[in-house]
């Protein structure tokens, strides 16, 4: 059976830039910290790829940290004891969304007592007047706001949220990993202060990222992970070079391609959208009112039930998830839809289809005629009735 993949927001799959690059380089032998020739061969294809890195998001390349992926650099930027050039003082604060990746709403290394959730409004977007009045109250604010949500793809108002938290002398961080070759993600145009990418979201392998700091002012006097100095002491361990290598060359090809890209994934979106109403016009897109990443749309029709749903979608050949594809396959309520306030019996029905650099017109079509049946199916009270 041919198969069309919507699950782009989990997992891209590998660029053929970042697939030829990773071949080329999984066969050096030297270790990028020896000073041997071979040690320096494979040093210079890692600084080159933190170039690429960085360029994708206007930083400089010294600052890129390359760990094992968003999760680990997302730990490592939430510590109270994140510093400046003109702070010392431990953060005494944490506030995160309430629409956040679970790796950000675990707090990272804050204890729970120093964590405060912010709201988001009906429309997925964080409630600035809140953020306002709780970095307002905190001392040394450590803020973390993601880019764009991973489920609504609602982009946030993050240089508005940057502004707020500056003003409050406080820190910005942006988990960015769903917006890379999408929408812009400059880390200075956002006003971030440290902004985590994900290799395997933009065309990279699986298992590389990187957190990336405005400022070498910036520093982690308390690594994650401690050992030999790697990573400019911010990161111990030998670092992957083969799958940094391909993360540069997913990342360099996003830059170069990500415009056009979106804008046909738009055009897509759009027409999968409207065939969705057509077909079904109760069904509901969350976040629809918002500016959200072109690729992505996230779905539900009221009596549908979303893990018999994506099942039924597989068997057709249409691979979409139920929401983050961050739970071992496990299907649970959405905490994005919950903050929303969207209620119970329709979010237990919420789908996401997420489109990328490959989709086509004929992937789209293949989609649409399988909800024709899912949705008649619905319409009787069939198979993917609650």
């Amino acid at each position: 059976m041919e198969r069309s993949y919507f699950d782009w927001n989990a997992t891209a799959p590998l660029r053929p830039q970042a697939a030829a690059a990773l071949a080329h380089a999984v066969g050096f032998p030297g270790n990028p910290s020896s000073v041997h020739a071979e040690g320096r061969a494979a040093r210079r294809l890692v600084e080159r790829a933190r170039e690429e890195v960085a360029a994708l998001v206007g930083a400089e390349p010294a600052n890129v940290i390359f760990t094992s992926g968003g999760t680990e650099a997302n730990m490592l930027a939430l510590s109270p004891s994140i510093e400046t050039a003109n702070e010392k003082r431990p953060r005494e604060r944490l506030l995160l969304s309430a629409i956040e990746h679970s790796s950000v709403r675990s707090g990272g290394r804050f204890p729970r007592s120093m964590v405060e959730d912010i709201p988001a409004k009906s429309d997925g977007r964080v409630d600035l007047a809140a953020l306002s009045e709780a970095v307002r109250q905190a001392s040394l604010p450590l803020v973390s706001l993601m880019l764009a949500n991973n489920e609504t793809g609602v982009v946030q108002p993050v240089a508005e949220a940057a502004a707020i938290t500056h003003a409050a002398g406080g820190l910005l961080h942006v988990d960015a990993v769903q917006g890379p070759g999408r929408v812009p993600c400059d880390i200075g145009a956002l006003g971030a202060d440290l902004m985590t990418i994900s290799a395997h979201k933009l065309g990279g392998p699986k298992g590389v990222g990187a957190l990336v700091r405005r400022s070498d002012d910036i520093h982690f006097p308390d690594p994650l992970i401690r050992g030999g100095g790697q990573e400019r002491g911010l990161r111990a361990g030998t670092e992957n070079v083969a799958a940094i290598v391909a993360f540069g060359a997913a990342a360099d090809a996003a830059r170069e391609q990500g415009p056009a890209e979106a804008q046909r994934m738009r055009t897509l979106r759009d027409m999968l959208e409207a065939s969705l109403k057509s077909i079904t016009p109760q069904v509901v897109i969350f976040g629809e009112a918002a500016e959200r990443l072109p690729n992505t749309t996230l779905f539900a029709a009221p009596g549908m039930k979303a893990e018999t749903a994506v099942i039924a979608f597989d068997l057709e050949g249409i691979a979409v998830s139920s929401g983050a594809a961050c739970s071992s396959g496990k299907v649970q309520p959405s905490h994005v839809l919950a903050a929303m306030g969207v209620s119970p019996a329709l979010t237990r029905g919420a789908v996401r289809v997420s489109l990328g650099w490959s989709t086509t017109e004929a992937d789209i079509e293949r989609f649409l005629g399988a909800w024709r049946k899912l949705a008649t199916a619905l319409s009787k009270g069939h198979s993917i009735a609650a």
